[in-house]
C-alpha cells in the first residue's frame, strides 16, 4: 500500500473570529505563541463546532499541504494525533480536520486518537481592518507525538517522502534534544525515504530577537536533526534566528537581503553537509521566491541562488499558510521526480518555483476554499515550463486551466 507522500504530526484546527480578542492578552496584540492545554479557553464542544459551521476554521499544519499533494494526483498520507470526542469518536476540531483532509483525497488510515489531550486548536484574533491580532496555539494531542506509533504506520504505507510537520511543536517528538526525531528521520531515510522537516518555533517578536542576536532554545533542536535531512526550507526571519543559535550571531541589518540568505546557508551547509553520497537540497523562502543551495551526490555544490517567482501577481487572501504551500509544491515537484532527485539530474530551480507556483495560489485562494487553485500535475508543470512571468492571476489561472 505504497504512497507518495507521508506527512507527519501537528493536526491543528485554526479559528479565526473577530471576537477573540483573549488571544491578544495570551500573546501580545499581533503576537504568536505556544500555549498550555491547560490554559485553553473553556468552550464547549457544541460552541466549537458552531463556529466550525459558520466558516470559522481552517485545517492547519497539513491541512496547509497535503490537500494540495493530492489534488496532483500523488498518494498522500496523513499521520497525526487527534483528539477523542463525540463526533464519530473525535472531538470537533478532530472531526472537522479529519473529514476536510478526506474530502480532498487525503489517507487518514495512520489517524491515532489520543484518549485524554483535545485536537490541536489554534485560537486567531482576526480584527477588522489592518491591524494583526494575536495567534495562541494549543498543541494538545499534538505535544504527546509518538514516534513507536507512526513507525508502523511508514512500515505500513511505504512512502517514498516523509515530511514532519514541525521541529519545536512537540514537547514528545522534541524529547532527548530534538535527537529522538534525528533517529527517526535517518530511520525513515533507512527504509528509502527522502525526509524532510521544517521548525515553526512560535515568537512572539522575531525581529526584536533577531536584533538582539539572542539564541532562541528551541531552534537547538535542529542540531542533531538537519545532518540527517535530505530537503530542509525555512523562512527568512528563522534563518536569523536559527543562525544566531547555532552559528554566530550577525548584524544582520549592516547586509542587504540577499548577503544574509546567502551567509545562512553557506553557513548551514558547511556545518550539516557532510560527504555521504546523497543529494541535498537546501533553502530559504522570502517574499518573492526563495533562495536554494543543493548537493550532488559527487559532493559539488551548486549555489546558494536565488529563484525568483514567476507567480506574484494577484490579490493575497491571507499569507498563513504560505511556507506550507510552498513545501507542497517543492514535495509534489520531487515525488514525481525522485530518481532523478536520487541521481542530482532535478531541475533544481524547476524544483523551486513549484513550490513558488503553490505557495502563490494558496495564498490567493478564498479562505472557504484554501485549495481550488491547485490542479492535477501535468497542469502544473505546464506552466512551470512556459517559463514565462505571468503579469496578472487571471492569466496564470488561464494556463492551468
Amino acid at each position: 500500500m505504497a504512497v507518495d507522500v507521508l506527512i507527519l504530526n501537528t493536526a491543528v484546527a485554526d479559528l479565526r473570529r473577530a471576537d477573540f480578542e483573549f488571544a491578544d492578552r495570551l500573546v501580545g496584540k499581533g503576537g504568536l505563541a505556544k500555549c498550555k492545554t491547560e490554559d485553553m479557553p473553556d468552550y464547549s464542544q457544541e460552541q466549537i463546532k458552531q463556529w466550525i459551521d459558520e466558516g470559522s476554521a481552517t485545517a492547519g499544519g497539513p491541512g496547509n499541504t497535503a490537500p494540495l499533494i493530492a489534488r496532483t494526483g500523488l498518494k498522500v498520507a496523513v499521520g497525526v494525533n487527534l483528539g477523542k470526542g463525540d463526533y464519530d469518536g473525535l472531538d470537533a476540531q478532530g472531526r472537522f480536520f479529519h473529514d476536510t483532509l478526506v474530502a480532498n483525497g487525503v489517507d487518514m488510515s495512520a489517524t491515532h486518537i489520543h484518549p485524554s489531550l483535545p485536537t490541536g486548536t489554534t485560537f486567531i484574533h482576526n480584527p477588522k481592518g489592518d491591524d494583526r491580532g494575536g495567534i495562541a496555539y494549543f498543541p494538545n494531542a499534538n505535544n504527546d507525538f509518538d514516534f513507536a506509533v507512526f513507525q508502523k504506520a511508514v512500515e505500513r504505507l511505504e512512502p517514498r517522502v516523509v515530511y514532519y510537520m514541525y521541529s519545536g511543536l512537540s514537547d514528545r517528538g522534541d524529547a532527548s534534544e530534538g535527537r529522538d526525531l534525528a533517529e527517526f528521520i535517518r530511520w525513515c531515510r533507512g527504509r528509502g525515504a527522502l525526509t524532510i522537516a521544517d521548525s515553526h518555533t512560535l515568537t512572539g517578536d522575531p525581529h526584536r530577537l533577531i536584533a538582539e542576536g539572542k539564541p532562541v532554545a528551541e531552534y537547538r533542536l535542529l542540531e542533531p536533526l538537519l545532518p540527517e535531512l535530505d530537503v530542509f526550507f525555512t523562512s527568512s526571519d528563522e534563518a536569523k534566528l536559527i543562525e544566531n543559535t547555532l552559528g554566530e550571531p550577525r548584524e544582520w541589518t549592516q547586509f542587504d537581503e540577499s548577503r544574509n540568505n546567502t551567509h545562512f546557508l553557506e553557513s548551514l551547509t558547511k556545518r550539516y553537509w557532510h560527504n555521504d553520497g546523497r543529494t541535498r537540497l537546501f533553502g530559504v523562502t522570502v517574499s518573492n521566491g526563495a533562495y536554494e543551495v543543493h548537493r550532488y551526490p559527487d559532493g559539488r555544490a551548486g549555489g546558494p541562488t536565488k529563484i525568483t517567482s514567476r507567480f506574484l501577481s494577484g490579490e493575497v487572501i491571507d499569507l498563513v499558510g504560505a511556507g506550507d504551500s510552498f513545501r507542497a509544491g517543492l514535495i509534489t515537484y520531487l515525488a514525481k521526480n525522485l530518481d532523478a532527485f536520487r541521481a542530482g539530474d532535478v531541475d533544481f530551480a524547476q524544483a523551486v518555483q513549484a513550490g513558488n507556483l503553490f505557495a502563490s495560489l494558496f495564498i490567493k485562494a478564498p479562505l472557504d476554499d484554501r485549495y481550488a487553485n491547485i490542479k492535477p500535475y501535468d497542469k502544473m508543470l505546464h506552466v512551470l515550463q512556459t517559463d514565462k512571468n505571468f503579469d496578472s492571476f487571471e492569466a496564470l489561472q488561464q494556463a492551468l486551466n
